[in-house]
């Protein structure tokens, strides 16, 4: 019996999750020694047919062929995790969705005619089903081989569902909303990044998305208190994970 088989795709995206598996240097090459890579395009070239053990899909999907692309990766895979803010929630690129997407071809490419694209920046999960999400902008290396261990031992991936707010408590920080008056997403968005942000005294911007439940609506009015209202409000969810559930997308007023 041969090795378990992983793949990596790439949709419309940075490549920076791709990326952070790559950067995974030692930890890559002990991976190499347990999985087959049948395809990976940002390391080799080679392309193995499937079906593929585990799937990791980076990007959105913003084109007509991506739909189809997705759906033939899904067929193909046993087991498919989406992985980064453009897999998990549609990314930067789903501000588009707020906007005329003609309107931007005509003002880019001197023959728009011919771009074939959809009018919305949409994650994995709204083309195919998908077994595990790692968000993240990018994603967090530790999850990211925690999650293919596992995979590969054959036990569900331990992945966290609490907030920012937890992981900061953890941490012994500071609070820099109340000790700084620091306008700071943690309450509301999933942990997993360490609170990377506010161990710098900054506030957190939100890159890993929504938690489990986000009380978004009751948030809004702390946020104000702290200077940011109207517009402002809207446009400090609306970043990274904009096409995640309205719940989050400042729709919550």
């Amino acid at each position: 019996m041969g090795k378990p088989t992983l793949a990596v795709w790439k949709f419309t995206s940075c490549d920076g999750c791709q990326l952070t598996l790559l950067d995974c240097t030692d930890e890559l090459l002990t991976l190499a020694g347990e999985v087959s890579i049948a395809q990976f395009l940002e390391a080799s070239s080679e392309v193995l047919p499937g079906p593929y053990d585990i799937s990791l899909v980076e990007g959105s999907i913003t084109t007509p062929d991506e739909v189809r692309r997705i759906k033939q990766v899904r067929e193909r895979s046993k087991v498919l995790v989406s992985i980064g803010a453009c897999a998990t929630a549609g990314g930067i690129q789903a501000l588009r969705n707020f906007a005329d997407v003609r309107e931007f071809t005509s003002v880019v490419y001197a023959s728009p005619q011919y771009i074939d694209t959809l009018a919305t920046s949409t994650p994995i999960s709204a083309h195919v089903e998908v077994d595990y999400e790692l968000h993240g902008c990018p994603i967090d290396r530790g999850q990211l081989l925690g999650t293919i261990t596992a995979l590969l031992a054959g036990r569900e991936p331990d992945l966290p569902r609490g907030t920012v707010c937890e992981d900061c408590k953890r941490r012994g920080l500071t609070c820099v909303m109340v000790a700084d008056g620091t306008p700071c997403l943690g309450p509301v968005t999933r942990a997993g990044c360490g609170a990377l942000c506010p161990a710098f005294r900054r506030g957190c911007f939100g890159c890993f998305g929504p938690s489990a439940a986000p009380n978004t609506k009751a948030f809004i009015p702390l946020l104000e208190v702290h200077g940011l209202t109207g517009d402002a409000t809207d446009k400090v969810f609306r970043t990274f994970t904009t096409g995640a559930p309205e719940t989050w997308a400042g729709g919550a007023r």
